[in-house]
């Protein structure tokens, strides 16, 4: 029999895989920090931002869609999600117009702010949705062609390669 931990919405980012972020994206503001007192939904963000929404769905569809809002403006939004690649809110906003970069294993979130040596249910991905004003990465380690003659460039994230993609194409690599 598996043990479940409760349910609810407060999952805190462990330190080293928002610290590996903060190093690459500098973030300035997070709108669903642990017990935070304002709502996020409703307050303006920063020009790069650190979005580990509440995973109930209503909550995380609402962040997702402020997130990609927010890019419209120029902001930057860096958002940890489970990985739910059959959703429609996946398909609409998050597949077309971000960078997807998926973890490696599961992620032990620390519910409620505590360590807990039990790995989240879902797997785990990055979602870089850049906004105007943040379209251009100089991160880039080398290019190739596809067959189709399109440009893709591979990046890297501590730990391994990243997708990229370049007008209709999306590659994902695991890291």
């Amino acid at each position: 029999m598996k043990v479940r931990i409760k349910n609810h919405d407060n999952w805190g980012t462990p330190k080293d895989i928002y610290d590996k972020l903060d190093q690459e994206f500098h973030f300035d503001f997070d709108p669903c920090p642990m017990f935070h007192k304002f709502d996020g939904l409703k307050c303006n963000w920063g020009k790069s931002n650190f979005v580990n929404p509440p995973y109930s769905r209503g909550l995380k569809e609402a962040f997702i869609r402020k997130a990609w809002d927010e890019t419209q403006k120029g902001n930057l939004c860096v958002l940890l999600l489970p990985v739910s690649t059959s959703t429609k809110i996946f398909h609409e906003i998050i597949y077309p117009n971000a960078e997807i970069r998926l973890l490696k294993g599961r992620i032990k979130f620390l519910p409620e702010g505590k360590p807990c040596n039990k790995a989240g249910q879902m797997d785990s991905m990055v979602v870089i949705l850049r906004g105007r004003d943040n379209l251009n990465s100089n991160k880039t380690l080398k290019s190739f062609e596809l067959k189709q003659k399109e440009e893709v460039k591979l990046k890297w994230l501590k730990g391994g390669l990243i997708w990229l993609k370049k007008k209709k194409y999306n590659l994902l690599m695991a890291i």
